[in-house]
């Protein structure tokens, strides 16, 4: 596996290289919060999912969460990366109106996951590695609201406390492109092992993505930050605007200001936010009222056990078990859901077929209708009973679109069978009302029939003419055999 060439913006000066590297925060899957016993949950009231430790009332004293920790050891593995034994909590001392305590409890100096790696997919085909620096676990603080009055700010602590893992790459991401396939990727990685459910759309999982240009080969250049991305295609905007921005600041003569930026997904373009905060600035030391993390080698072997088959491996094994091809492969193992749904379809079917099925006009209307595959109207069988009357020949191909559409406005309430029963779809294999249908159209057209013994290719004429006579019923194969015994082809 190769990695995929580094790509280059043309500026007025020359070509610029682009050096991404991304700090992915992501909601950790689990019914409490990381140092309290309150609730986690998306819909609730304001402020019905606290605990005096999340409103940081004086003398409340944090407990960790034993399953968040394991959950984030699973996604360490998840990432192949190295599994630190020992880790440590940190203060980050820093005021917002929505952190109560003052300060946010995260991992600095020793986070509980180490390096580690992803591997990529890009749409040239070719694939690229991208080193992971880190995974620490940390509380996520509370939502400022500022929309529910012109005079005031409401605070909504429900969120505060809960667990996040952020998860920072190293600067070896050169495009946009290649973010948002890494940005999937772990997301993808993340739901198949159950750590998180990869939620942008109620923020369970959000970007900060750091972006610098320089020229090919020189030193990386000053970073700005783009904070809280939760979107591939804002992810995608942002970054291309803003290596415009500073590659036309630079050409101009001018200097990057290291800083905090926000994407405004409206204009399309990033605006400054405040000046980039160093570690140093935010005060760290050691949480002194939770003892360093030790994790039992035995209890980490154990967690590893447990590991599901992860997209990597599912690929390999779809392509191997399924003669399927790797783009067909890496289709199906982007959501687990739609993985899944594959192989209950193609159970003792034709499994090619199964996958342009599901690859195509299956995908191709839940993302015309909006739906998810986990909302599909069509439960698997139903796909496998459409491709059983293909591979009997008791339809073809093109009679199995029109079955498609019976089945969808359906929503599965009726077999495949029983809509090509009810609407006289079955195909014609009678080779004597083929044979006629032939006779009729060559004796129509004997110039053509003629010409065709010239031009073998004419033959997809007649074809045509057929299938039409036939009302598109008969079978593809018996006729084309058939045209070329009666045109002496």
């Amino acid at each position: 596996m190769t990695d995929s060439a580094s790509r280059y913006i043309q500026g007025r000066t020359g070509p610029w290289e682009l050096v991404i590297g991304l700090e992915i925060h992501a909601q950790v899957a689990s019914t409490s919060k990381l140092f309290s016993g309150a609730a986690v949950g998306f819909g609730a009231g304001p402020n019905e999912q606290v605990s005096l430790v999340d409103a940081g009332f004086p003398g409340m004293l944090p407990v960790l969460n034993r399953f968040c920790v394991e959950q984030a050891v699973k996604t360490g593995l998840g990432l192949k990366a190295q599994i630190n034994p020992h880790s440590r909590f940190d203060r980050k001392n820093y005021f917002y109106p929505d952190l109560p305590q003052g300060y946010q409890i995260s991992q600095l100096f020793y986070p509980i996951v180490g390096e580690g790696e992803v591997l990529i997919d890009l749409s040239d085909g070719t694939q690229k590695t991208v080193r992971i620096e880190r995974l620490h676990l940390e509380q996520d603080a509370g939502k400022s609201i500022h929309d529910l009055d012109p005079n005031n700010t409401y605070v909504d602590l429900n969120r505060a406390g809960t667990a996040l893992m952020e998860i920072v790459s190293k600067p070896d991401i050169r495009s946009a492109e290649e973010a948002v396939a890494y940005f999937k990727k772990i997301r993808t990685i993340l739901v198949y092992l159950g750590t998180s459910d990869g939620d942008m759309e109620k923020g369970n999982m959000r970007a900060d993505v750091n972006v610098s240009v320089c020229k090919p080969g020189a030193e990386f250049g000053t970073r700005c930050e783009i904070k809280n991305v939760n979107s591939f295609r804002f992810m995608q905007q942002a970054i291309e605007y803003e290596a415009r921005r500073q590659i036309e600041i630079i050409e101009d003569g001018g200097t990057i200001t290291q800083e905090t930026r926000l994407f405004d997904s409206v204009k399309v373009e990033t605006r400054s936010l405040r000046s980039k905060e160093e570690a140093h600035d935010y005060r760290y030391f050691p949480d002194p009222d939770l003892l360093p993390l030790e994790l039992e080698l035995a209890w980490i072997e154990d967690i590893k056990k447990s590991l599901p088959e992860l997209p990597d491996d599912k690929r390999q094994r779809l392509m191997t078990q399924y003669g399927l091809s790797q783009y067909d492969a890496t289709v199906l193992v982007t959501e687990q859901a739609r993985a899944d749904y594959y192989e209950a379809a193609a159970k003792d079917r034709d499994a090619k077929l199964v996958a342009n099925w599901v690859t195509n006009e299956l995908l191709a209307r839940l993302t015309k209708d909006g739906l998810e595959i986990e909302q599909s109207p069509l439960p698997p069988a139903q796909i496998a009973g459409l491709v059983e009357l293909i591979e009997t020949n008791v339809i073809s191909s093109k009679i199995a679109k029109t079955v498609f559409e019976h089945m969808w406005e359906g929503k599965g309430t009726i077999t495949p069978a029983e809509i090509v029963e009810k609407h006289g779809l079955k195909q014609v294999t009678d080779t004597g009302a083929i044979e006629k249908a032939i006779d009729e159209i060559i004796a129509a057209n004997l110039e053509k029939a003629e010409a065709a013994k010239e031009k073998p290719q004419a033959i997809g004429w007649f074809v045509g003419q057929v299938m039409k006579a036939t009302g598109g019923k008969a079978n593809p194969a018996a006729v084309n055999d058939l045209l070329k015994t009666k045109l002496g082809l």
